[in-house]
């Protein structure tokens, strides 16, 4: 099997903590390292032992052929979709750092915290846009290809909407700049 491509550590950070273990557990300690693979490009080797039950776990994710420039805010991949994560996972992974914020966000370390959480939420709705085609006003069906993204994608298809994206995504930008 091909490796996938993995726009960035965060990108395949992410990937991982969202494929448990057969034992349910998410974490492991990671060990990375780039290996060369067949056809001559560049790949991350992720290994470690299960948390939960200590059974091995690898990843290898194909490396970009270009390092996209740092700045601009945080970012999970360049301009092209993900290969790893459908639209339905990056808009649960949105709503899951947004759900960290709370209504009322102090300043100090907790307004840090919300800051970061709110980051990685305008990022994966970001990804989310991604996947919606040029003259288009929403991902299309068949772009999704996990069953939780499917599952969201039946349940509420009008999250997937370009307008309802942008809006929320505005919100939560704005609520970002207000914490400073």
């Amino acid at each position: 099997m091909t490796p996938l491509l993995s726009r960035t550590n965060a990108e395949a950070h992410l990937y991982m903590d969202l494929h448990p273990c057969s034992c349910g557990a998410t974490g492991f300690p990671r060990q990375s390292t780039v290996v060369t693979l067949d056809d001559g490009d560049l790949a991350s080797r992720y290994t470690g032992a299960c948390v939960g039950c200590g059974q091995e776990r690898e990843f290898v994710f194909r490396l970009p052929p270009l390092v996209a420039p740092a700045g601009g805010g945080f970012r999970y991949g360049g301009d092209e979709p993900s290969q790893l994560l459908d639209p339905g996972e990056w808009l649960l992974v949105s709503d899951a750092y947004a759900g960290q914020v709370p209504a009322q966000p102090s300043a100090g370390e907790a307004g840090q915290r919300a800051r970061a959480a709110l980051s990685r939420a305008v990022a994966a709705l970001d990804e989310v846009g991604k996947f919606i085609p040029t003259g288009a006003d929403a991902v299309p069906p068949d772009a999704f290809t996990s069953d939780r993204g499917r599952q969201l994608h039946q349940r509420e298809p009008g999250r997937f909407r370009r307008d309802r994206l942008a809006a929320i995504r505005d919100a939560y930008a704005g609520l970002f700049s207000r914490l400073g």
